[in-house]
């Protein structure tokens, strides 16, 4: 079963016009959206878009393929192609694998992600809903000498469990590190814009984003651009990648740049690597900051329906079922 880790992100290609995401745009896109239910695209404030990528595109997530239509649009316009972000469980299908290849997409191995891993090449299986939590408290630092754990994570931990957390996160933070020169190639090397959905699952209304868009955007000082989908929910009910046909449309808001005014209040100067507990521990109140800044940014761009809401608590599962 395909696994993300470091050997794949050494070998992952990115190109500036990705060969696979043209072919899909041509002889799939092109024909869905035309016929037999036609689907109107439309993208206000295209303007805030650069011409020369560079930039982080941060996008409320209401469906699978919500992001199908502006990559399009984008294209038809001329406007630089995106790599984005994928979580690991979505290459656990060796198909699907090969699709997100070829068409600039760049995993991003979660914590949660590595340990359910971790433990599932070890024991043969995904850890339970306690298994789980036993190890993501331990290698988030907190003390579980007083709590029983199963006999697989006895196995898994061996005769020091204060090891096993310390190498978890040396582990993370070299998949990390090459996550990032991923991102910083493609941005500064490939001239793409990097698409990013921070509230890290599908809702249809919007909820709180998760820090990893801000801490990205302050180590490779990339400005953050809002952008708010508005419909694509109607074009994509369900799992099926053909559109039901209907009328999406994108608001695009000003960049954020990472010394502009909303952001450099809260600006990080460190190379602490993004996702790393280091970064959480020094700068949490900041990156919390920003990314309260951004979020209301995407929520200017939203019809009412899709604004936030503490009733829609979106589809990612719970415990390890989330990655894998």
């Amino acid at each position: 079963m395909p696994v993300i880790d470091g050997e794949h992100l050494e070998q992952l290609k990115l190109y500036r016009r990705p060969r696979g995401q043209i072919i899909f745009a041509n002889l799939v896109l092109k024909a869905d959206y035309r016929f037999p239910r036609r689907t109107s695209i439309k993208i206000e404030g295209i303007e805030n878009l650069p011409a020369t990528g560079g930039a982080i595109l941060a996008m409320n997530h209401t469906d699978r393929f919500n992001y199908w239509p502006f990559q399009y649009q984008m294209y038809r316009h001329g406007l630089p192609f995106t790599a984005t972000w994928v979580k690991g469980k979505y290459y656990e299908n060796a198909f699907m694998t090969w699709f997100l290849n070829q068409t600039n997409n760049i995993p991003l191995p979660s914590r949660g992600y590595l340990l359910t891993t971790s433990f599932r090449e070890h024991a043969g299986r995904v850890p339970t809903g306690e298994e789980y939590r036993y190890l993501r408290d331990l290698t988030n630092g907190v003390d579980v000498a007083e709590r029983t754990c199963s006999d697989a994570i006895s196995s898994l931990l061996g005769d020091s469990p204060g090891d096993f957390a310390t190498d978890f996160e040396g582990r993370f933070e070299t998949l990390m590190r090459r996550v990032m020169a991923l991102n910083s190639r493609a941005v500064h090397e490939l001239g793409l814009n990097l698409l990013v959905f921070p509230e890290g699952t599908r809702s249809l209304t919007l909820k709180p984003g998760h820090t990893g868009l801000v801490e990205v955007s302050q180590f490779l000082q990339l400005p953050i651009i809002p952008v708010g989908c508005n419909g694509s929910n109607h074009l994509y009910p369900g799992n099926s990648p053909l559109s039901k046909g209907g009328d999406v449309v994108y608001r695009v808001g000003p960049p954020l740049a990472v010394d502009g005014p909303e952001l450099s209040p809260h600006r990080i100067v460190d190379d602490a690597v993004p996702f790393s507990r280091r970064i959480k521990q020094d700068h949490g109140d900041k990156l919390e900051a920003m990314t309260k800044i951004v979020m209301r940014g995407i929520e200017t761009l939203l019809d009412p329906q899709y604004q936030s809401s503490a009733e829609d608590d979106g589809d990612g599962g719970a415990g390890s079922a989330r990655f894998v």
